[in-house]
């Protein structure tokens, strides 16, 4: 009996260690597919000035035909390099150098950044950040770029104006940041696949964004839970643990 904890121990960790091998191999390829996509772009940008005459479109139809295909390979080769983009943040999220950190600050930031986008949308924004809200263990790049994922999703679903509710409190183990808006919400398919990579309702969305920032947030050792409902909006939860020493 003894020896199966050691088992299921050392299965657990050679599983552990072949999924980070997987990972640093597809992040290098990822990287390695950039490159030669990048020429590919770059070329396509002088074949299509080639095509055009101080800017001018071409005269011919034949030429017209080329430089049409020539902007689809393009901008093709510009949506491969943000999904490529995209997956190397995503394979690069692991262990964070976290450091006591005010969240309400984060959240602030991140806010202040979109304000603008939610004025002309006509999103009222309110901050309820409980301003007594205990520290907790953060690295601030990471955790705001997970943040703006979530405002960058609760803005647009809410196209033609809406409320955004950013609120902080404390729990009993730790702190929770609720995100609220009342956009068009979601339905049960996308609630339950909105996590899984390269799941997407948008058209040219990578798919990427919800799932890195259920991996940060898990990387600061919290929790991510989500409420929604057709036609009446989305709720974001993350809870976070406060360390005692620096409570």
């Amino acid at each position: 009996m003894t020896g199966e904890p050691l088992e299921t121990s050392v299965a657990d960790q050679q599983l552990l260690a072949s999924y980070h091998e997987l990972a640093e191999l597809a992040g290098s390829l990822a990287h390695e597919i950039k490159n030669p996509l990048s020429v590919i772009r770059m070329n396509m940008d002088l074949l299509g000035e080639d095509f055009s005459v101080d800017g001018a479109p071409p005269e011919s139809q034949r030429d017209r035909r080329a430089l049409a295909k020539i902007d689809l390979v393009r901008r093709q080769c510009i949506r491969l390099e943000n999904l490529l983009n995209d997956f190397l943040r995503f394979a690069r999220v692991r262990d964070l150098d976290l450091h006591a950190g005010n969240l309400n600050e984060q959240i602030a930031r991140v806010l202040d950044l979109f304000a603008p986008q939610a004025h002309e949308s006509g999103v009222e924004i309110q901050r309820l950040l409980d301003p007594d809200l205990p520290s907790i263990l953060l690295e601030p790049q990471s955790m705001q770029a997970a943040i703006v994922n979530l405002v960058k999703n609760a803005l647009e679903a809410m196209p033609q104006s809406g409320q955004l509710v950013a609120r902080t409190r404390p729990t009993r183990s730790g702190v929770a940041f609720d995100l609220i808006d009342t956009g068009c919400g979601m339905d049960e398919k996308t609630a339950m696949h909105m996590f899984d990579a390269f799941y997407s309702t948008k058209n040219g969305g990578s798919g990427l964004g919800l799932p890195t920032t259920r991996k940060i947030i898990e990387a600061h050792g919290g929790l991510i839970d989500v409420q929604s409902e057709l036609g009446r909006g989305t709720k974001f939860t993350l809870e976070f643990p406060t360390p005692k020493r620096i409570g």
